[in-house]
């Protein structure tokens, strides 16, 4: 699936210690937007996560928002979306939005956002998709993960044939041409059958 048209980005509620996290946030959806792209996201209001959101409505691209039924009140789900799914719990939520999206992003984020990248990144790991995978660094946000990965790699729990592929973007700038690129390499492969992901 060479064809790149909807972006999932995961990212946190708050807005983080640096001004630079929400201004990443709002240039990523401005470029959505502009690139004729649409966005998927977990479907709040607050923090980063209501910012990408915004920019991208603002500059006329289109917005789903999938949030669970719980967490409508907690991360005040954003009513002006293009399209709004309620879903009964975290599971479905994160399954549609892996359904509905051509490539991932992750901001930086809380334990929420670590958790949603890495699912996605063991699913390929396991060979279930060739949806290409970026870490925004913004600040080096997520240097501490990739220094992870590089150990469990060296220390051969990460073994040849079992890579987790995954592209590092130290600015929003790198993001959707690394993304289109990656798309473009995985050709048909990128949208293979994950039917069977609720076995993994």
């Amino acid at each position: 699936m060479s064809d790149m048209k909807t972006i999932c980005v995961y990212c946190g509620t708050g807005e983080g210690a640096t001004p630079a996290y929400l201004a990443a946030a709002t240039e990523l959806g401005r470029r959505i937007a502009a690139e004729g792209l649409s966005l998927v996201y977990g479907g709040g209001s607050i923090g980063l996560m209501g910012a990408v959101a915004r920019a991208t409505l603002e500059n006329g691209g289109h917005v789903t928002g999938v949030i669970p039924r719980f967490l409508e009140e907690r991360e005040v789900m954003m009513q002006t979306v293009s399209d709004l799914v309620v879903t009964d719990d975290m599971h479905e939520r994160k399954r549609i939005m892996f359904d509905r999206a051509d490539a991932f992003v992750a901001l930086p984020g809380g334990i929420g956002t670590l958790e949603e990248v890495v699912e996605v990144l063991t699913w390929g790991q396991l060979g279930r998709h060739r949806k290409p995978v970026a870490l925004a660094d913004i600040n080096g946000f997520w240097r501490p993960l990739v220094t992870l990965l590089e150990h469990m790699r060296a220390e051969a729990f990460i073994r040849p044939g079992f890579e987790v592929a995954y592209h590092v973007c130290p600015t929003v700038a790198d993001i959707l041409p690394t993304l289109r690129t990656a798309c473009e390499a995985a050709g048909e492969d990128a949208g293979a059958d994950v039917a069977d992901l609720e076995q993994l």
